[in-house]
C-alpha cells in the first residue's frame, strides 16, 4: 500500500539524503519525491510517495523522520491513487489535449495534481456541477478573487481551497482531515484554474 508522506525540514544539502536514509531504515522505500514549498526561513515542504515493506508500519517512518535534527512530519495517509506523482505539467498537458472540455478535466486532475480527495465545480446560480466521487451534492458559491483556503460550515474534518474560474463559478478541492493547503499549492492551484478557464475559451 502506497503512502505519502509531508515532511518539513531544512533547504540544506544533505537534508534529503538523511530522510531518505532515516525512510529506508524504518522499511519504506521511496517511489517519488515533490518539493511542496521552499521557505525564506531557509526550510521546504516535501511530499514523499513511498511504499512500505512487509510487516513495516508507517508510524515507523514518522518516528524515524522526526528523530531527525529540524526535520517534522506533518502528515502521512494512505494514497489511494498509487504510482507516481502527477505534476503540474502532465494536468497542463491533460487540459490540452481536449480544449473544449479542459474544465471538466480539470476537476478529474486536480485531485491527483493536489493529493486531494475530490474536486467540484461550483455555479453562482445552479450550485455543484462536474464533480468526482466522494464531492459534496451541496456546496455554496463563495466569492474570490483568488484561490483561497475556504470555511465550510457543519465540516469540522476536510479542508477546502477554491479558485475562480470566472464571476458566476469556481473550482473547490478537499482533503479529508489534512494536510493544510500551503500558499503555494493555493497559488498553483490559481494558476491552473486560470490556465484550464483560458485554455477552454480559445
Amino acid at each position: 500500500m502506497p503512502y505519502l508522506l509531508r515532511v518539513h525540514l531544512p533547504d540544506v544539502p544533505g537534508s534529503l539524503g538523511r530522510l531518505a536514509t532515516a525512510i529506508g531504515e524504518a522499511g519504506g522505500d521511496i517511489e517519488a519525491l515533490e518539493i511542496v514549498e521552499k521557505n525564506h526561513d531557509g526550510t521546504a515542504v516535501d511530499d514523499v510517495l513511498l511504499e512500505m515493506a512487509p510487516g513495516a508500519m508507517p508510524d515507523s517512518v514518522v518516528s524515524a523522520c522526526n528523530a531527525l535534527e529540524d526535520v517534522h512530519v506533518v502528515w502521512i495517509s494512505r494514497y489511494a491513487a498509487g504510482g507516481n506523482l502527477f505534476l503540474d505539467l502532465e494536468a497542463v498537458e491533460d487540459l490540452t489535449e481536449a480544449p473544449a472540455e479542459a474544465l471538466d478535466r480539470l476537476i478529474e486532475v486536480l485531485p491527483l495534481t493536489f493529493r486531494a480527495d475530490w474536486a467540484v465545480r461550483v455555479h453562482r446560480v445552479s450550485g455543484c456541477g462536474r464533480a468526482t466521487p466522494g464531492a459534496p451534492d451541496d456546496l455554496p458559491f463563495v466569492e474570490i478573487e483568488r484561490a483561497a483556503r475556504l470555511d465550510v460550515a457543519d465540516d469540522e474534518e476536510s479542508l477546502y481551497a477554491g479558485a475562480r474560474i470566472d464571476g458566476n463559478e469556481i473550482v473547490v478541492i478537499g482533503r479529508r482531515g489534512g494536510p493544510d493547503f500551503l500558499d503555494s499549492e493555493l497559488a498553483r492551484l490559481g494558476h491552473l484554474v486560470a490556465l484550464a478557464a483560458s485554455i477552454a475559451r480559445d
